[in-house]
């Protein structure tokens, strides 16, 4: 359950790291590049954090990576300023992208109610260890249906990525690992996963040696039957931590929830903004 839910919301929230109209907000403050523009809407509900805490809090980019657009980051715009830019940025997507699916207000407002009660249940223990679902729940939703429902898919997003970093501080699997799991099951891609996060050569070498060490990787960067299992157990550990809200609402209006956004990753999937294999592992809905 949690998992089709996951598939149905990620595009949408996703769309707003590769929409050109969060770059056009972005630079409009004054930031300089892609990067720093992605780092800074995505800690804007941190604060003003430093760069070792965004690295630990994101989990997977290269510190030097990070260090390179926060703390200057914060000089250019303030986390108010950039939670307003996303925020913006993201009602100029959906209107450009996903104009028809706006028009049907009931369904906007229908899906919007369901994922801001799923999202009202990340509270207590649902955000204990968890920053970025606090953070973005600690945000008022904003009055526009559409805008709202991106809220609250934010909030339940970042909710199962805190659990997934969690799973995978315990199991002792570093960002590199984790990376190289995801490219072995099929999940990203290798270039893309290399570009987007600044790795050294030596840095995959080194996690390479680490997963073949432990018997998870073949050397030919395939799986084995105990890293297949590893990787699968991951996911559904994944599944099982980000299920609170959804139990929260129960099955029906979280099938709801599902189904009303179903039609709405393909239009943002259609649209062809999203890539896959992507960053994150999601497959494109179908």
């Amino acid at each position: 359950m949690a998992r089709h839910a996951w598939q149905a919301l990620e595009p949408v929230h996703i769309l707003s790291y590769f929409t050109p109209e969060t770059r056009e907000e972005t630079d409009a403050l004054g930031l300089k590049g892609y990067w720093m523009g992605y780092f800074g809407c995505r800690a804007a509900p941190l604060g003003k954090v430093s760069a070792a805490t965004v690295t630990a809090t994101f989990h997977n980019f290269n510190p030097v990576m990070v260090q390179r657009a926060v703390p200057d980051v914060w000089t250019y715009a303030s986390p108010e300023q950039l939670i307003e830019a996303r925020l913006t940025a993201i009602d100029r997507s959906l209107r450009r992208i996903a104009g028809e699916w706006l028009t049907d207000e009931a369904v906007v407002r229908r899906a919007a109610d369901l994922a801001l009660e799923a999202a009202s249940a990340v509270d207590g223990r649902e955000v204990s260890g968890r920053p970025l679902a606090a953070a973005n729940a600690a945000l008022p939703a904003p009055d526009l249906p559409h805008l709202a429902l991106w809220h609250a898919l934010t909030v339940l997003r970042e909710h199962r990525g805190d659990g997934h970093v969690a799973l995978l501080v315990a199991g002792e699997i570093g960002p590199v690992e984790a990376h190289i799991l995801s490219i072995a099951s099929g999940r990203s891609s290798a270039e893309l996963l290399r570009s987007a996060r600044k790795w050294s050569d030596d840095d995959w070498d080194a996690g390479v040696e680490n997963l073949v060490a432990q018997g998870w990787l073949r050397d030919d960067w395939t799986l084995t039957p105990d890293g297949e299992v590893a990787r699968e157990t991951l996911e559904d550990d994944t599944d099982r931590l980000a299920a609170g809200p959804y139990r929260a609402i129960g099955t029906d209006k979280t099938v709801e929830l599902t189904e009303l956004l179903t039609p709405l990753a393909r239009t943002i999937v259609a649209a062809g903004v999203l890539p896959f294999p992507n960053p994150v592992g999601v497959p494109a809905p179908e």
